[in-house]
């Protein structure tokens, strides 16, 4: 099957949250795969024309996961763990980037390393209209990598 160019960014899956199957590896959307290298000024000693922008070690902003409210869930437990108990357990996510519709082999691959649940949000809930609950799980990581498409192996 041939890969459209540019591709869709409708197939894609999470995986590395929870041993349970399919649940906790569907989402509604995944924002937060970028990175953001800082700059520091420094001006040059004796010659007032010159500043220089020496660059910062990189930021990366929250992961945030969308999806329909699953009540029990490896996800949430592990969310609960963390909010309610304090037990924050680290974990390595893969979010994978498929060819399409119909197609299994990965375009692009983050590898997110030592993720962590920071916030749960639930939507809200109102009787005036005919919405899903959706539930939003925003993540910290260290950083994340992408493999190059020659070394994809899942």
């Amino acid at each position: 099957m041939a890969v459209l160019y540019p591709p869709t960014s409708f197939s894609f899956i999470v995986n590395g949250i929870s041993t349970t199957e399919g649940i906790d590896s569907r989402f509604q959307s995944v924002s937060g795969l970028s990175t953001e290298i800082g700059t520091e000024e420094y001006a040059e000693g004796g010659e007032n024309r010159f500043v220089h922008q020496l660059p910062l070690r990189p930021k990366y902003p929250s992961l945030v996961l969308k999806r329909g409210l699953i009540v029990n869930s490896g996800l949430i437990q592990w969310c609960r763990n963390a909010m309610e108990r304090f037990d924050f357990e680290p974990r390595d996510l893969i979010v994978t980037l498929s060819g399409g519709v119909g197609s299994t082999a990965p375009l692009m691959v983050w590898n997110i390393v030592g993720a962590y649940p920071v916030k749960w949000d639930v939507s809200e809930f109102n009787a005036e209209e005919s919405k899903l609950a959706i539930e939003t799980i925003e993540l910290k990581y260290r950083y994340y990598t992408i493999p190059s498409a020659s070394g994809l192996s899942l």
